[in-house]
């Protein structure tokens, strides 16, 4: 199979795990009603863990991690942790719109940190998918910045913890077996989800009678965590191979536009002008990030660099005498 095809089955695959995130936010939404976010993500979280050690047997991968892989797996699960916590923190202090489109920031955050952490040029197409992405993101979360408070720089935080998880797990995922580099980032994030419940929530609630058999949790939970993060994690570690940072990037704004379609196919929230226009947007964006240069003007470029550094710099002013 060639890379164009590799590529195509990646940027597929990543575009279902931008839909299932999208399309179970709602889920997650009904939980935390009855569970604090932190414990909700803690038990998400380690469930995701356990069904990943089921994985480990059917795939015949061994038990033993080596400390690379684990050490590797924890850096790229504190960046997934820090991206959670910044969220959910910036919520008691902003609005969802607000916190919903600074958060997808790390659409044009990326392609910043693949150039600078992994030397990865954006291409002009790339580009402008990530601004239309954005102008789409800010039309989709209707969102006010008359005023600047807390809750916007933790969730501007949020978009940079997002982006470098994005950016660093393509710099990992080629050299680290893929099981062992997801199941140590999704342990860590339920180690790190677990103490921040013991020390900001009041976590006694999940210890209640109950809480557990109430259907919103106990649903939310299993189809979260072994569709919305073993599986899709597992996905974007192993397909990320494929593709670039930017690309992924841009494919997962569209989680926000399967959020709004789920909005409106099981809670009736109406599609106003403004929330269509974003979401086409965010849509072209993604298209565009999958448009080549065609091969003549890639040509065309490539020749006049080449002539460029041949002849050296062209003089500002010639030294030819003025003819009389």
């Amino acid at each position: 199979m060639n890379s164009v095809a590799h590529r195509w089955i990646a940027d597929s695959v990543l575009l279902l795990v931008a839909f299932i995130w999208g399309t179970t936010f709602v889920l997650v939404q009904n939980a935390i009603e009855t569970l604090p976010p932190f414990t909700f993500l803690a038990v998400r979280f380690s469930l995701a863990g356990m069904f990943l050690l089921l994985f480990f047997r059917w795939r015949g991968v061994s038990y033993r991690i080596p400390l690379r892989h684990v050490t590797v797996g924890a850096f790229i699960g504190m960046w997934l942790f820090l991206g959670y916590a910044l969220q959910t923190f910036s919520l008691l202090y902003t609005t969802s719109g607000k916190s919903g489109f600074l958060t997808g920031l790390s659409v044009a955050l990326v392609p910043l940190w693949s150039l600078v952490l992994l030397g990865m040029k954006p291409r002009p197409t790339a580009v402008a998918g990530v601004l239309l992405a954005v102008t789409g993101l800010y039309l989709l979360a209707f969102a006010d910045f008359s005023s600047i408070n807390r809750g916007d720089i933790l969730a501007l935080f949020c978009a940079v913890a997002f982006g470098l998880q994005i950016v660093y797990t393509a710099k990992y995922a080629p050299k680290v077996e893929t099981l062992h580099l997801v199941t140590v980032q999704i342990f860590t994030v339920a180690l790190l989800s677990g103490g921040c419940s013991l020390l900001f929530e009041p976590w006694k609630r999940a210890l209640e009678e109950g809480a557990w058999s109430v259907p919103a949790v106990s649903g939310a939970l299993l189809v979260t965590a072994f569709l919305a993060t073993s599986l899709a994690y597992l996905a974007q570690t192993h397909f990320q191979k494929f593709t670039t940072p930017t690309r992924v990037a841009l494919i997962f704004a569209m989680e926000p536009v399967f959020a709004a379609l789920a909005d409106y196919w099981w809670m009736d929230v109406a599609l106003k002008g403004r929330t269509l226009a974003g979401c086409f947007l965010i849509f072209v964006g993604m298209v565009l990030a999958e448009i080549e240069w065609p091969p003549v003007w890639r040509k065309h470029v490539k020749e006049g660099r080449k002539r460029k550094l041949a002849t050296g710099p062209t003089p500002a002013f010639s030294r030819r005498p003025l003819e009389k």
